[in-house]
């Protein structure tokens, strides 16, 4: 560590220099450290005090002897949980649908980027407004009007395929639509919200860029290629490192409402299975392992795809 003369001076280290700075922003800043507060709070108190609790993975917890007075069994449940013969089929369940998710990452850059070529008002708003609404409709809500329709008796797309002279389909029994369903719905539902964010961005570009591109004789195409696209390039990248930091991450709740015992071939994944074992058969540390190795990949997959960001362009997270 280096001083400056000034360091000997004062008397104070660098250390203490940049304290004293801190104590000085703060009171004159005081009122955003006030702000801050509330969600600082918010996740020490829901997301940072909970991880003590993250030991009962490495022990056997009993109940009445409280998470200290458990006994230590290592990495038993993580072993357990490798060796079983469901492992490979949670494991694979839980990758396809994630890595089919992520495959529509784009979509709602593409929309965002057609919203924004739109020049009649009216319409640009009917259409945000239609694609922002199902966003606001609870995962419940969504599975039942998923059953209604694609009811083999009774929905209306089975009465379009007999119409069509085809023959009526159990979609929810069958292994084999199970994940089309569970991702074009939840893009469905999602689409437009994650339009806003995009087409902020593209609020943001410089309208003298497009002015020069014109006179240039760029076509519209050519102005999205290289203006809109560079324009918004930094902003998707953060997005795409945050949603592979929730990669493992599926909403079980959604699975859990669709599953049934005869698509579980391709249903059955890590977070409905910690959802059974832990809280259906009170197995809190074998469940409690299942989802610390769950978390253990996703940090792993944000680290490792920020150090990508980071070293091929000039946009990371840190």
């Amino acid at each position: 560590m280096t001083w400056k003369a000034d360091d000997f001076n004062n008397g104070v280290s660098p250390k203490g220099k940049r304290l004293l700075t801190f104590k000085k922003n703060f009171f004159l800043n005081w009122q955003l450290y006030v702000f801050l507060l509330p969600a600082l709070t918010y996740f020490l108190i829901l997301h940072y005090v909970p991880m003590y609790g993250v030991q009962i993975a490495f022990k056997n917890f009993i109940a009445n002897q409280g998470i200290l007075g458990s006994p230590w069994v290592g990495f038993d449940h993580f072993e357990r949980f490798f060796d079983s013969y469901y492992f490979w089929r949670l494991l694979k369940n839980t990758l396809i649908i994630n890595l089919y998710q992520l495959a529509l990452f784009p979509l709602p850059i593409i929309f965002a980027l057609m919203l924004n070529e739109v020049r009649n008002g009216l319409f640009k708003k009917w259409s945000q407004t239609l694609t922002y609404a199902p966003h606001f409709i609870s995962v419940v809500v969504v599975v039942g009007m998923i059953v209604a329709f694609l009811d083999p008796a009774t929905g209306l797309i089975n009465h379009i395929i007999v119409a069509l002279g085809g023959e009526p389909i159990s979609f929810m029994t069958s292994p084999d639509w199970f994940r089309h369903i569970y991702v074009w719905s939840g893009e469905w539902q999602s689409l437009g919200w994650g339009t806003i964010i995009y087409l902020a961005a593209l609020a943001g570009v410089n309208p003298e860029l497009h002015e020069a591109a014109k006179v240039d004789g760029a076509t519209r195409m050519q102005r999205i290629l290289h203006i809109n696209i560079p324009s918004i390039l930094p902003t998707v990248v953060i997005l795409f490192i945050l949603n592979i930091g929730k990669f493992m991450s599926i909403g079980f709740e959604k699975v859990l409402l669709m599953k049934n015992s005869l698509n579980s071939e391709t249903s059955d994944i890590i977070q409905t299975f910690v959802y059974e074992t832990g809280l259906l058969e009170g197995q809190y540390s074998f469940a409690a392992a299942i989802g610390l190795f769950d978390s253990a990949i996703n940090i792993f997959l944000l680290i490792m795809v920020n150090q990508i960001a980071r070293k091929t362009s000039e946009n990371s997270l840190w």
